[in-house]
Order: C-alpha cells, then structure tokens, then sequence
C-alpha cells in the first residue's frame, strides 16, 4: 500500500489536526521519499515508519509537537539536518537499521536541544573505536544512546505509556527549582535589606539617645556653674530680717 493510501486509512474519519500518534511501518514511500504528510498534522507526537523504503527525510513536513519518530529498517544514509528544522521538539530518535557510517552523519542532531534518546542499532557507525564516547562527547544532551546511559545503566522500556512524559516532568521539575532558586535569592536579598533599614534605625535611635543624655548633662552642668544663685537668695531673705532685729 502506498503511503499516502495508508495515511488515509489511519485518519479513520478524524481530521489531521487531530491526530496524535501516527503508524505508517511496511506501507511503500514514493521514490525513498515521504508522501501525503502534511503540516495539518499540527498535533502529532508520534510518527512511526518502520521499514517504508525511505531514503530522505527531506519531504518531512513541518511538525513542531512531535516527540518521538521512529526511522528504523529504511535506507538514509543523511540529509539528517532537516530534522531540526522540522521536528525542533524531537525527543526520541530511533534511526536503527540504516546506512549511517560516520559521525559526521549525525553531527547535524546537535540542533536538537530535545533530543534525549537516539538508536542506531545495525547501523556501520556503532562499529567505529570509541562510538559511545564520541556519540556522547558530539551530541551532549543525550540521556540513553541505543538504550542506555553513558553509564551502561539501562533505559526504562522507551515503548511504555508515559515515558517520554516522564522526561518532559523531569524538565519542568529542573525549571522549577530553578524559579524556586531565583525566589529564594529574591527572598534572601529582601531579607537583608530589611535587616540592612532595622539596623539603621537602631543606630538612629542609639544617637536620639546619646543627644538626649548629652542634653541632660548639659543642663547639670549649668546647674553646676551657678550652685549659689540659690543660696545667695536665700541670703538676701535673712539680710532684711536680721536688720529689722538690730533695730528692735
């Protein structure tokens, strides 16, 4: 069956634009090329065609949501460079089974900030000394290479419900203890100023202080300057009364 028959018969009366996950494996491509797939299919997130005859990408339309597609089993052998163009969200890559002899054939993957897990099982590139290595040293944001990570820790079953999801929530996990972080920081920052203007008045209210103390030293000082005022009052008083006795 050709491709764009089978596209037809998957639709099953939905339109393009609803249409999530997409199986074309076995059906004939048109001259190695993709045929009846257009940008409609704005909602897509998984394409699968396994073992189709491809040998090009170069007819992939343009699908912004699309996760995970699967190439395996066909003849591309480059031409990879399309992919970020077209699938700029692409998580998962399974190019297994194809002619990709170099890594030069794959550098073009670095533009796919997504990409978490690639597959090139039977493809002659594995065969290179230090393949691992140099496939996790050129494409950095790789997590599992032909199923595990540089760990030789094995991936979880890429096939099960949720497991891309499941990297999608790890991201937005990381996004948000970054927010958390920059929060706290605000938060701390806030903090000091406040703690920076309490200080301050303090000090303020410490120098109040220290001028009403100096205030009141100033007028015991005074009092101190003149003590017989009083006493030369006083004095005064009796003058007169002592005169008057003489008197008598």
């Amino acid at each position: 069956m050709d491709m764009d028959k089978r596209i037809h018969l998957e639709l099953r009366n939905r339109t393009p634009s609803e249409v999530k996950e997409l199986i074309l494996d076995n059906c004939r491509s048109n001259e190695g090329k993709i045929k009846g797939l257009t940008n409609e299919f704005e909602e897509l997130e998984f394409l699968s065609t396994i073992n189709v005859g491809l040998t090009s990408v170069a007819n992939l339309p343009k699908l912004n949501k699309l996760k995970k597609l699967e190439l395996s089993d066909n003849r591309i052998s480059g031409g990879l460079e399309v992919l970020a163009e077209k699938c700029p969200n692409l998580m998962h890559l399974n190019l297994s089974g194809n002619k990709i002899k170099d890594l030069g054939t794959i550098e073009p993957l670095k533009k796919l900030e997504n990409l978490k897990i690639l597959d090139l099982f039977n493809c002659e590139v594995t065969n290179l000394n230090n393949y691992r290595q140099n496939v996790f040293k050129l494409l950095p944001q790789l997590r599992y290479l032909d199923g595990y990570d540089q760990d030789e820790k094995e991936a979880p079953d890429s096939d099960a419900e949720g497991f891309i999801e499941g990297l999608d929530d790890e991201e937005e996990d990381e996004d948000e203890e970054d927010y958390d972080e920059d929060a706290q920081l605000v938060e701390d920052e806030e903090d000091e100023e406040e703690e920076d203007e309490s200080e301050e008045e303090d000090v303020s209210e410490e120098e109040e202080d220290e001028e009403g103390y100096n205030d009141w030293e100033v007028d015991d000082e005074e009092d101190e300057e003149h003590p017989g005022e009083e006493e030369r009052g006083q004095k005064r008083k009796r003058e007169p009364e002592d005169e008057g006795e003489e008197d008598d």
